[in-house]
């Protein structure tokens, strides 16, 4: 859909959340370093209280009725490895995603995820268990972030796509490959070390589930528009070229259900409508022009150190 009043449409410009690109912060947000010390802190709580893994991370068995492990198992982390890489996931990717999404959708799409996430994982441990009869299905606890920092991958799949993110060593890739490498890695890993396998199903359904909501339901207020159904944010485009017209076919009726409607009922004022894939090409900009900004001022920052070290020299 074409904007109607090429005159009128220069004149409107997509208004920013609440923490915009120009107000942004130079260092890691206010909320992520809240949500970094709950997931610190619950770590910390279980090596005081052991037994609280009983009562806050998912016991498929338990979980009714203790239904508020399906809120709670996401901020707890059960081994120190994971609730450091949780949390310095958070910092950087919550850096780069809520000053474009504005805190509150931020912290709008932390708690949507992280609950489906559950209720994915709870629904997956009861198929396997009526599937293998094996009661560890049951009565493993599953918690962790990862759920939540594998939607992140998503979100800065959808912002900042062709931004390449450090890897290992001199090793990177873009950030539109991230959800495809880590789901792939994730399921060879469940094949090598059997404990691996109890965080996949969480993994894989915090890639999908905000994949959905990122797709189909996030509001854009500023502009009048919900969901991103631009082709460059499709399920296919998750994978390479040559899988996509295997892909296509079985994500197309998503589209046909929900995308189309986004298609066409949205406007701006309600007088003004407005292409959904101008829209997402401007939110890309966004993206792209508050990771350029952040990039640049902590380059100053680190320029303006050094200058001090050798004036001091």
């Amino acid at each position: 859909m074409m904007e109607s009043n090429p005159s009128s449409s220069s004149e409107v410009q997509p208004l920013q959340p609440p923490s915009a690109v120009g107000s942004e912060p130079k260092g890691f947000t206010r909320t992520c370093k809240g949500l970094a010390v709950v997931l610190l802190g619950g770590y910390a709580l279980l090596q005081v209280f052991p037994s609280a893994v009983n009562y806050l991370a998912l016991i498929p068995a338990r979980t009714i009725p203790f239904a508020w492990n399906l809120i709670t198992a996401g901020y707890l982390e059960q081994v120190l490895p994971g609730a450091i890489g949780s949390s310095v996931g958070l910092l950087f990717c919550g850096k780069a995603l809520e000053p474009v999404w504005g805190r509150k959708e931020f912290m709008k799409f932390i708690i949507l995820v992280n609950f489906f996430t559950s209720v994915c994982a709870f629904v997956t441990a009861i198929a396997l268990y009526y599937i293998t009869r094996k009661e560890s299905f049951l009565y493993t606890p599953l918690s962790g972030f990862h759920g939540v920092l594998a939607g992140f991958l998503v979100g800065m799949k959808q912002i900042t796509p062709d931004h390449e993110l450090p890897m290992c060593f001199f090793w990177k890739i873009k950030a539109k490959w991230m959800p495809l490498f880590v789901a792939v890695f994730s399921i060879i890993m469940a094949f090598i070390i059997e404990e691996s396998i109890n965080f996949l199903p969480t993994l894989l359904a915090g890639t999908y589930v905000s994949w959905i909501y990122l797709r189909y339901f996030q509001r854009k207020p500023e502009i009048g528009l919900k969901g991103d159904p631009s082709d460059e944010f499709s399920f296919s485009s998750f994978f390479p070229e040559f899988m996509r017209p295997v892909i296509e076919p079985i994500s197309s009726l998503f589209d046909r259900v929900l995308c189309t409607r986004l298609r066409t009922s949205e406007f701006i004022d309600h007088t003004l409508p407005i292409s959904t894939s101008t829209e997402a090409s401007r939110r890309r900009e966004r993206g792209e022009r508050a990771l350029e900004q952040r990039l640049a001022a902590e380059r100053s920052a680190t320029m303006g150190s050094i200058e001090v070290t050798s004036h001091g020299i």
